[in-house]
């Protein structure tokens, strides 16, 4: 099955792969087959040991052969023709990631295939996934949200191969990627804006710790204080009545239901009597309740330029576009 010709000049481990990819393409092989061991193929070949782990590494990388542990390795995939795999781990999935999603896929060449996974803000699944999957792809995308130490678990991983998305903790900035600047960001905004803002009398900020970044927390508490604007921040708003006067920054989608829903139990007005500022827009944001106001990323340029990336081996860092958008609801 394995042929290698000394006399020419294309590398021995890449003719272990093409003998391997012709023998999937003339049926030899099959999905679930296995195939001959790197010790077989090292001593009939008189080949070194790197030099089909080499080989054989190129294929796991593609999906095309998998290990299976005290066995050997077997087919998974007669899809030669996939010739980079991406790793992407999302914290979870919502409608704004599901736009960053699509326009990384849209985005990509026909020869990279995607697979996903969500770690749902758990660190032990997030530690997992990545175990699992070392060396299995070309390329690991990665969403670590605000888990901690999650360093210790990416170094595992070849570091120019690694891609940062959307949270940028300092212990991960050496890593290429694309980030939001929440700090900037939320301040930035929220003082474009301050002339509407101060017609409430209080500005309370909804920050989830297990899920929203820190740097939102800070650039929020450094606008209220240089404008001196009462505040709060709340963990959850199961408790709260909204109160006449007050403004809500509101980063999740539940959160934003939840204000509304208790504001019309109390026939409050938006905007008169109830502020509302989101994060993240949507369509949906500009049809409810006449339009929420939002702060919001691109995460179409997001997908789109992270695609570019993988494509192209960038390794820098990139700043990811944010905006207010202005709507009924301030």
């Amino acid at each position: 099955m394995i042929e290698i010709n000394t006399k020419i000049s294309t590398p021995k481990y890449q003719q272990i792969v093409f003998s391997i990819e012709k023998a999937i393409t003339q049926g030899e092989l099959k999905k679930g087959d296995q195939i001959p061991s790197i010790n077989a193929i090292k001593e009939k070949h008189n080949l070194s040991r790197d030099t089909v782990f080499m080989a054989f590494n190129d294929l796991k990388s593609r999906g095309v052969i998998q290990s299976v542990v005290g066995k050997g390795y077997y087919v998974t995939s007669e899809n030669i023709k996939i010739k980079q795999k991406v790793f992407l781990l999302f914290d979870e999935l919502n409608s704004f990631k599901e736009d960053l999603y699509s326009a990384f896929i849209n985005n990509l060449n026909s020869h990279i295939e995607v697979d996903i996974y969500f770690h749902h803000f758990n660190l032990n699944v997030f530690k997992n996934v990545i175990k699992n999957n070392i060396g299995n792809y070309n390329h690991y995308v990665i969403m670590p949200a605000n888990l901690d130490r999650t360093s210790e678990t990416l170094q595992k991983l070849p570091e120019d191969k690694v891609y940062v998305l959307d949270q940028m903790p300092k212990d991960l900035q050496h890593y290429s990627g694309i980030y939001q600047n929440f700090a900037k960001d939320i301040y930035t905004n929220l003082e474009k804006a301050v002339a509407l803002i101060k017609k409430y009398r209080k500005l309370l900020l909804i920050f989830s710790p297990d899920k929203q970044p820190v740097d939102m927390k800070e650039g929020f508490i450094k606008f209220c204080k240089k404008y001196n604007i009462p505040y709060s921040i709340l963990d959850a708003m199961q408790d709260k009545t909204p109160e006449k006067g007050e403004l809500y920054i509101v980063p999740e989608d539940k959160q934003l239901l939840q204000i509304i829903k208790k504001m019309k139990s109390k026939q409050y007005k938006l905007a008169e009597d109830i502020g509302i500022i989101s994060y993240n827009d949507t369509l949906l944001k500009e049809i409810v309740e006449g339009g929420i106001t939002t702060i919001s990323t691109d995460f179409t340029a997001m997908g789109k330029r992270l695609a570019e990336m993988i494509q192209n081996n960038e390794n820098q860092h990139i700043e990811n576009p944010n905006r207010l958008i202005l709507r009924h609801s301030l």
